[in-house]
Parts: C-alpha cells; sequence; structure tokens
C-alpha cells in the first residue's frame, strides 16, 4: 500500500519576493508602507517613492506577517517584527530620533503612531510619518508639537484636517480636530472665521476657541464693557475685584456667552469634562480665600465667582458614569449640575438679580 504523500504548506517569503525586498531595503529607504489589499509595499526613498508587487503563497494575512518579519530584522533587528514589550517602549516616550527613524521603517501602524507622539518628533521625521499613515488622528496628534507649528508640515496638516473635518463623523474627535486647529494658530483669518461659523451650529467645537483663546474670541465685537467695570474699577486692586472686572470687560462677556452655548448643548462626556475644567481654570481667581469680603459690595456675584471657581471634570462623575447618554438625552441628565452653573453665569451678565 503506497502511502499518499502531503506538501506541507510553504513558510516564509518567496525567493522571488525576498530578493525584491532585500534589494530594496539595500538602499536608503525612510519610511514603508505595506497596502495589503494592493499585495504591495512601498517605501519612501531621497528619490521618490518606489513600489514593490508581492505574490503571497499560502494565506495572505500569514505572509505579511513574514514581510513585517523581514522589515523588522533589517530595521531594528527584530526576528519577529514590531512585538509588544516594544509598543509599550515606544508609548513611554523612549524614543530617540534614530529610533524613530527605525519604528517608520517596519510597516506597522501602531509604530507610526509611537513616532507621531512622540515629544521628540522633528519635522523632517513627521513628514515621513504623514507619507506612511495619512490619517486624522496623526495629524491631530503631530500638530501638538511645537517642531511641527514652526516647520514646513504645520500647514500641510491644518489644511488636511480643515479639508476633512466636514467628513469626520465622531463628535469627540471633530471637537478634538478643532481644538488642534484653533491650538495650531495655522489658520487664515477667513478660515478661523468659517470654523467659528461652524461651531455655532455644533457647540462642542467651540471649546477649541475657549480652550486657546478665552480672550480673543470672534464674537468679542458683538459685545461691549458693561457700565459696572467703572464701578468695579473704583474698589481696591485685587485678584477678586481684577476677575469681576474681567467678567464685566468686552472679552469676558464674549467668553461668559460663549461658554453659556456650550452648557445648554453639551454633546458628549468628553466635551463636558474639558468644559468645567475651562470654567475652574478661568475663574481661579475666585477661590482666593478672601474673595467674597473683597468684593462685599458685590455679593451675588462674589458667590456666583466662587461657585464657578470650584468647577472641575470630576463634579460631573456622579452623574456621567451612570449614563452613556449623548446630545439631548445627555442635557436632561446634566440639568440638575448645569442650571446653577448658567445661573451663576447669567449673574455676570446681568442677567439676573
Amino acid at each position: 500500500m503506497t502511502q499518499t504523500s502531503r506538501t506541507k504548506p510553504t513558510e516564509g517569503l518567496s525567493p522571488d519576493d525576498e530578493l525584491k525586498l532585500n534589494v530594496l531595503l539595500a538602499g536608503n529607504v525612510l519610511a514603508v508602507r505595506i497596502d495589503e489589499g494592493a499585495r504591495a509595499l512601498y517605501a519612501l526613498t531621497e528619490k521618490g517613492e518606489a513600489r514593490v508587487n508581492l505574490s503571497p503563497i499560502g494565506r495572505p494575512d500569514r505572509y505579511f506577517i513574514h514581510v513585517r518579519e523581514l522589515l523588522g530584522r533589517h530595521a531594528m533587528n527584530l526576528p519577529s517584527g514590531y512585538p509588544v514589550h516594544l509598543m509599550r517602549w515606544t508609548r513611554m516616550g523612549q524614543s530617540s530620533p534614530k529610533k524613530l527613524e527605525q519604528l517608520l521603517k517596519l510597516g506597522e501602524d501602531e509604530a507610526i503612531q509611537a513616532v507621531a507622539h512622540a515629544p521628540t518628533l522633528t519635522d523632517e521625521l513627521a513628514r515621513r510619518a504623514w507619507w506612511a499613515l495619512p490619517t486624522m488622528e496623526v495629524a491631530r496628534v503631530m500638530l501638538s508639537r511645537p517642531a511641527i507649528l514652526e516647520g514646513l508640515m504645520g500647514k500641510q496638516l491644518a489644511q488636511f484636517l480643515a479639508e476633512h473635518l466636514p467628513f469626520e463623523q465622531d463628535q469627540v474627535a471633530a471637537m478634538h480636530t478643532v481644538r488642534a486647529l484653533v491650538a495650531s494658530r495655522l489658520l487664515e483669518a477667513h478660515e478661523l472665521e468659517q470654523l467659528w461659523r461652524k461651531a455655532q451650529r455644533r457647540p462642542h467645537y467651540l471649546i477649541g476657541f475657549l480652550e486657546t483663546m478665552p480672550d480673543q474670541l470672534p464674537n468679542q465685537l458683538s459685545y461691549t464693557a458693561t457700565e459696572r467695570t467703572i464701578e468695579v474699577n473704583m474698589q481696591a486692586d485685587t485678584p477678586a475685584t481684577r476677575l469681576l472686572q474681567h467678567c464685566f470687560s468686552s472679552a469676558g462677556q464674549a467668553y461668559i456667552a460663549t461658554a453659556m452655548l456650550v452648557l445648554e448643548k453639551p454633546q458628549t462626556h468628553e466635551a463636558v469634562a474639558l468644559l468645567l475644567d475651562m470654567l475652574g481654570a478661568y475663574f481661579q481667581a475666585g477661590q482666593h480665600p478672601e474673595a467674597e469680603s473683597q468684593l462685599a459690595a458685590w455679593p451675588n456675584e462674589a458667590k456666583a465667582l466662587v461657585a464657578l471657581s470650584q468647577l472641575k471634570a470630576s463634579v460631573a462623575e456622579p452623574i456621567l458614569i451612570r449614563t452613556t447618554a449623548v446630545g439631548p438625552l445627555l442635557r436632561r441628565h446634566l440639568e440638575p449640575l448645569f442650571a446653577p452653573i448658567l445661573a451663576n453665569l447669567q449673574i455676570l451678565k446681568g442677567l439676573s438679580a
């Protein structure tokens, strides 16, 4: 009886693919991107972009594991590609510019994310990372780095985020995109104005403006300093009186009105937490032990300032941990917390006694 021979499944790369990749990697490769659907590997070199067409044998998913193993050996002497311990290492910030260069050659999205988050990111490394993984998340993260804001990539990333913001479906991601755009200070005046107009229909966008430019909001010209500013000026010069004077100024009135708009339409848990932290920081001078005595002539305003100065994200936790609601339903859950906050802000606008 003749035993039927069975062919063992082929492991590893085909000789042809291995040769092509080794020839490519022997040159000066700056970054690598893998497209498994197109069965191709792309390399960024000093001469431009190179493409290597691959012919997987066996299961394609297993085959591309072997491709990444080859990249790992070439880039960082890693026999098994990009391991979990290295992911933890890079996320901890243990990434010199030289290590970042190597990470860009692994063909791993996680490695590119590590480069984007690295404190030592340079404008040139950002260019390579952007070529390898041009996503909204990568653009947001890199745009927060001073070296990128001051380099050639900053404007390109800001324009990408602005152009793709209308297509962002996730409200939290959209909020963070606006935060990154406003904080970058790279938008032209008309682009910032356009973003501000959009924010009137999407109040969670306003958080980026409140965070970065609290005293230069685009709506500041719509408000004038209240007559009470003069009366406050006649009081002693203390942290509390200076804060109240600022609240009565056109910049302060614009800030208060904008904050109230966000409070009236909170969209997500993240937006609520950010806003409460910002409000507490804005009214911080109200925490002064002698704030109420310094504002004896303004008892209602003094109490409002003290209450607002105590705001922080944690005050909303008892409500937020019990619900996953967003939008109008979230607003109903937050009503007991937000009603007093809005009342205090109205006092500073002179809309209630």
